[in-house]
């Protein structure tokens, strides 16, 4: 067996988790086991702790990266100095990059964080809860300002981050449709159906 290689702007741990991603999202958290994790690598399953605590481990830092990542464009949107209608596509253009991507990750972020152990369950809850409460309160104030049509801000929100979730759907359709066609039509359909 040989030794992990980082990748040119990575580390190794980086590595682990990016296969480790892609075998949990086709198997499963509870169906991949560390050996097969460590012979997908090319490495002695020992090897991987020099690197790694555990499988929840690494499930725990794909979840809260893939949490993280949308919680800083959220951070970022909600300060930026444009309208309700600008910050929401901002926010469905990243949601479908993200997806496609970053799949493997946030396929697992959204199907495997069940499997969580405490206290990260609840916490990884509650970021989800929070990210959608923040997006409800985005809709809340479009709406006041007249840039929203008067729609239910749950639906409207659900809608929308039901609907970039379907892009798993996509991702053996990628070189029939590019990413910048499904972006701007994506878009379009959501926000045209919102927008005044």
């Amino acid at each position: 067996m040989s030794k992990i290689f980082a990748s040119k702007n990575g580390t190794k741990k980086d590595v682990i988790i990016k296969k480790a991603a892609s075998l949990f999202r086709k198997k499963g958290f509870i169906g991949t086991s560390m050996r097969e994790l460590a012979e997908n690598i090319g490495v002695e399953a020992s090897s991987l702790y020099n690197h790694i605590g555990s499988k929840s481990e690494i499930l725990q830092h794909i979840c809260f990266k893939v949490a993280n990542d949308f919680m800083l464009q959220l951070n970022e949107t909600e300060k930026s100095e444009t309208t309700t209608i600008n910050k929401l596509e901002k926010l469905i253009s990243f949601h479908i990059h993200m997806m496609m991507d970053v799949y493997d990750e946030v396929y697992v972020a959204n199907h495997e964080w069940k499997q969580l152990e405490e206290p990260f369950l609840s916490n990884f809850s509650n970021q989800r809860k929070l990210y959608e409460s923040r997006m409800i309160e985005l809709i809340k104030k479009g709406i006041q300002k007249k840039e929203i049509k008067n729609i239910h801000p749950q639906v409207a929100v659900f809608t929308i981050l039901s609907a970039v979730r379907g892009l798993e759907l996509w991702q053996g359709h990628k070189k029939i449709v590019s990413i910048k066609e499904i972006e701007t039509n994506m878009i379009n359909h959501l926000l045209n159906g919102i927008a005044k």
